[in-house]
């Protein structure tokens, strides 16, 4: 065997947080650009050059979805099951509104009816809105537990609806995923076009800098002064066989912030965010798009990583029966099967990222209205 049981057990809890912060990367500026279509690209031919911005990239990166997906079912079966059984509805919706986004990007500018157009902009901008929205309201419901719980012959219940999930901490989560990925996507565009949309693009990543800033900040206040997290009393060995209901757990005002005195380096996690967007606000502000990228995407990091960090080794906790609740300790998947992914994984990761970057390196250009105008019937 390559690693033993324990090993693998984190490196797959590090390498499914990875697979998150690469999707938020890659595909959150498509997202992000296609949320701010209406107030960047004040024309068609404006925001034809927002939907060129990301046109030639937006599959590939949304292959980081599907891996994440993917990756959580083989290595956390228990957890996918619960996860997709507890948030069915709010799913659904992500895939709803992610339908529009291929149809739109290859169908929009077929015709030139304005309708038709117009049409498409909105199916679009719901698959630029509605993804981030869904997903911030998930992470912040799993910081407030999931009312789930298992039998004895470990199928998992869930006691709630998609009208529950919709708290204020969770909509407060909701606008942080939904403001850092616009953030980013307003960089993206700042950065791939020219004139009046490389301005206002320029002018909303500032704004959505320091609105992400706010929520986030906001967040770990109400975090840390009035929400309860969880803990672990006692459980088996953590090479041990899974099994979630071995394990003893109880809610403990501020459990959420116990990791962060124990090991102080996790600090750096929402340092990182914090140092993103506040440089991703500056930077943009001083015309330097490029390096803004960079610091937009060690925000986007550093946040998601302030969630797993502060969780660990929590991966959804259960608020109707703490017990139940699922870790990277007892929600894996067998010895063997984390064993064959990680072989996997380190051979065709850095195959999947080289060719990524070869190809945006390959479609690198500027992208204007007059790039539009001279490319009507090639460019999307």
């Amino acid at each position: 065997m390559l690693f033993d049981y324990e090993t693998l057990k984190l490196l797959w809890w590090v390498l499914v947080g990875v697979l998150l912060i690469g999707f938020a990367i890659t595909d959150g500026f498509d997202m992000g650009a296609c949320a701010l279509l209406p107030l960047i690209g004040k024309t068609d031919d404006e925001r034809r050059v927002v939907i060129n911005t990301v046109g030639p990239h937006w599959e590939g990166n949304q292959v980081w979805f599907i891996t994440a997906g993917g990756a959580l079912f083989a290595a956390w079966p228990a957890v996918y099951a619960a996860a997709f059984s507890g948030f069915y509805w709010a799913m659904l919706l992500v895939l709803f509104a992610l339908f529009f986004r291929p149809v739109g990007f290859d169908y929009r500018s077929k015709l030139s009816n304005p309708k038709w157009r117009r049409a498409w902009d909105w199916g679009l901008i719901a698959g630029g809105v509605v993804p981030p929205l869904i997903f911030g309201v998930a992470f912040g419901n799993l910081l407030l537990g999931v009312p789930f719980e298992h039998d004895q012959f470990m199928r998992p219940s869930y006691d709630g609806n998609l009208f529950g999930l919709l708290n204020p901490f969770g909509l407060l989560c909701g606008v942080v995923s939904l403001g850092m990925l616009s953030m980013h996507g307003a960089i993206w565009i700042n950065l791939r076009s020219h004139g009046d949309v490389e301005r206002r693009a320029k002018s909303y990543a500032q704004l959505l800098a320091l609105i992400t800033l706010a929520a986030f900040a906001l967040a770990g206040i109400w975090l840390s002064l009035g929400i309860d997290g969880y803990k672990i009393i006692s459980q088996p060995e953590l090479g041990a066989l899974p099994n979630p209901l071995a394990k003893e757990v109880i809610a403990a005002e501020g459990a959420w912030l116990a990791n962060y005195s124990l090991y102080p380096l996790s600090m750096l996690a929402p340092v990182t965010g914090f140092i993103g967007l506040i440089g991703v606000f500056f930077l943009a502000r001083l015309g330097r798009p490029g390096w803004a990228f960079l610091f937009s995407s060690l925000a986007l990091a550093g946040i998601i990583a302030t969630a797993g960090v502060s969780m660990f080794p929590f991966v959804m906790p259960s608020s109707l029966s703490p017990n139940s609740s699922l870790t990277l300790w007892d929600a894996a998947s067998s010895h063997l099967t984390l064993n064959v992914m990680a072989i996997a994984a380190f051979i065709f990761v850095p195959i999947i990222l080289g060719y990524t970057l070869w190809c945006y390196r390959a479609l690198w250009s500027k992208i204007s209205v007059d790039y539009i105008q001279d490319n009507d019937y090639s460019a999307y």
